[in-house]
Formats: structure tokens, C-alpha cells, sequence
């Protein structure tokens, strides 16, 4: 019954460091993008085998009335649900937003890279915007997507956006005040996957039009990343007075 908690909690552990190393590996160019969602994949299997085990072991235990195992074979059910979770989580989310990863405030007009367009030159997924058969998907999964306008003069508006950007952790590429362009580098907290941003900021009648467009250099969806990077890149500008107008 102890052994039977015991290989639950070894199961559960194997299952954390699988999973840890998938990102790290991608993140350390240890593997291929591929093979680092293969041992994803298995940290799930071996985390739902440490649950299962698990459960056999909290049954037993309970029958004999055993605390001590009954609270390591509960660890290890936490422990291996929880690594579990994690690609179910992404697979929920892919499954619930289309498979785009280029996002922007303008559809119509969207802010072009410059700096940038070289980092990218090996990149799987290109800069160039792929026009409205990509709008379209964005406009119904993210219809809260769009330019976000300040009642302050532009110059004002560029010093607070590379504010905002720099506060969010961002690499600075470049910040061209003169044309109203700040690009920039992020990278996903997981597989510390770069995604690249280009912030356009222009006078309109008074006020200042922030746009923002958000591309990731690999992969086919972004599971709303990009989405959420311009949503949070907003809320950072808004904390400080902003409000949409």
C-alpha cells in the first residue's frame, strides 16, 4: 500500500521534470519544436499514470485507515493532475479560437515591421500580413481588438507607449519617435516562443491613435497569445489615466 503511494509520488515527480524539460529544451535549443511537444505529451501520460496509482493507493489506504499514505498518494494525484492539465489547457484553447497568429488593431491598414522584418528572415511564419482572409477570422474570435485612442497630444502618447512596452518586459528593437513606431520582441512564458509587436502611434483630430499588431515567428495558432499581449499592452497604457475613447 505505501510502495503503491510510493511509485504514485516517483510517477508524479517523473511527470514534473518531463514537462519542465520539454519547455526548457525547446527554450535551450536542446530539441526541435516537435520533439519537445512529444515529451509534453508524455509528462500528460505519465502524470495521468501517477494519478491512477495514486487512487488505487488512497483507496487501499483508506480501508486501513492510513493517514500517512493517504496523504502521499493525494500529492501525487494533485501533482500528476496538474501536469495533466497543462497541454489539455492549451488543446482547450487551440480548439476554442482559430488557427491564426498575426493580430492587429488594423485590418485594414496594419502597422508594417522594419527592424524587425530582419530577425525574422528565417522565421517559418512571415511578416507580411496576410490580408482579409486572416481579418475575418480575427474580427469573430476577437471582436475587442481594435485602435485604442488618447486624449493627449502623439508625442505624449509615443513616450507613454514605450513606457508601457518597456514595463511589460519587452526587447526594445527599435523606438523611432518621429514616425510614431516602437518595435519590439516578447517571448512566451512556456516555451519561450518569440513573437514580435509593432506599435503605431498617430495624431487624430486632437488626440492620438494607438494601433498594434502582434505576429509569432513559428506556429500556425498563437492559443490567443497575441490577442492577450495587445489586450495587456492596452490595460499598461490605461493604468495610467487612459481611458478607450
Amino acid at each position: 500500500m505505501r510502495l503503491i503511494a510510493l511509485i504514485g509520488l516517483a510517477l508524479a515527480a517523473v511527470a514534473v521534470l518531463l514537462a519542465l524539460s520539454a519547455g526548457l529544451g525547446y527554450r535551450w535549443q536542446i530539441w526541435t519544436l516537435a520533439t519537445a511537444f512529444g515529451v509534453l505529451r508524455w509528462a500528460a501520460y505519465t502524470g495521468l499514470a501517477a494519478g491512477a496509482v495514486s487512487v488505487l493507493a488512497a483507496t487501499l489506504a483508506a480501508r486501513r485507515r492510513s493517514g500517512r499514505v493517504i496523504t502521499l498518494a493525494l500529492a501525487a494525484l494533485l501533482t500528476g493532475a496538474a501536469v495533466a492539465a497543462v497541454p489539455y489547457s492549451h488543446l482547450r484553447i487551440a480548439r476554442s479560437v482559430p488557427p491564426i497568429h498575426d493580430i492587429t488593431t488594423d485590418t485594414h491598414e496594419p502597422p508594417r515591421f522594419v527592424a524587425v522584418a530582419p530577425l525574422r528572415a528565417n522565421a517559418p511564419n512571415p511578416a507580411d500580413y496576410a490580408g482579409e482572409a486572416v481579418a475575418a477570422k480575427q474580427r469573430e474570435a476577437y471582436p475587442d481588438i481594435a485602435p485604442l485612442r488618447l486624449a493627449v497630444p502623439s508625442d505624449k502618447a509615443f513616450d507613454d507607449a514605450l513606457a508601457a512596452a518597456t514595463s511589460l518586459g519587452w526587447e526594445i528593437v527599435a523606438s523611432v519617435p518621429a514616425e510614431g513606431r516602437i518595435e519590439a520582441t516578447d517571448r512566451t512564458f512556456f516555451f519561450g516562443f518569440k513573437d514580435d509587436v509593432v506599435v503605431r502611434i498617430r495624431a487624430d483630430d486632437g488626440m492620438s491613435r494607438i494601433d498594434v499588431r502582434s505576429v509569432s515567428r513559428v506556429g500556425r495558432s498563437d492559443v490567443g497569445t497575441n490577442a492577450r499581449r495587445i489586450r495587456r499592452f492596452f490595460d499598461a497604457l490605461k493604468k495610467m489615466g487612459y481611458v478607450n475613447r
